[in-house]
């Protein structure tokens, strides 16, 4: 193999690699795992419906006029919780991953699934919001950002 082939075909193979290691940590890029439930607020309360979490978990709500998005989810012992996907290092939005928690694609920070902060930038956890259940629905309570 003369020279100059062999390192062209060097090259290529560490372009591969490098992208092959850099493409999986791109969350940005990917398709949206999680449909984003766009709704009213009504008196400070944002409405879920229950039906929903049948087929997931985790919902993520977004209420008309916000940035961020909510992550409802429902716990093991059939409780809810809604956190503010806001990063609280530099207000960037947060993106699920999976059964772990949430991501920051702008620093790296990380929180579980109770807005606790796992790996930082970010020190501080995420903001919830009391929740509470009627017959169809889980309500949210909120104040007007």
């Amino acid at each position: 193999m003369e020279r100059s082939a062999f390192i062209k075909s060097s090259c290529n193979i560490c372009m591969l690699l490098t992208a092959g290691m850099i493409l999986p940590t791109l969350t940005g890029c990917g398709p949206a795992a999680y449909k984003v439930i766009n709704t009213d607020i009504h008196n400070d309360q944002v409405a879920v419906p229950l039906t929903g979490f049948t087929q997931s978990p985790l919902q993520l709500v977004r209420p008309k006029g916000w940035y961020y998005s909510i992550a409802v989810r429902k716990k093991e012992d059939n409780t809810y919780s809604a956190l503010l996907l806001k990063c609280t290092h530099q207000d960037n939005q947060l993106t699920p991953a999976g059964s772990n928690g949430y991501t920051c694609s702008l620093h790296g920070s990380a929180f579980n699934t109770a807005g606790v902060v796992t790996k930082g930038p970010a020190e501080r956890s995420l903001k919830e919001y009391p929740v509470t259940t009627d017959q169809d629905n889980l309500i949210i309570h909120i104040k007007a950002q």
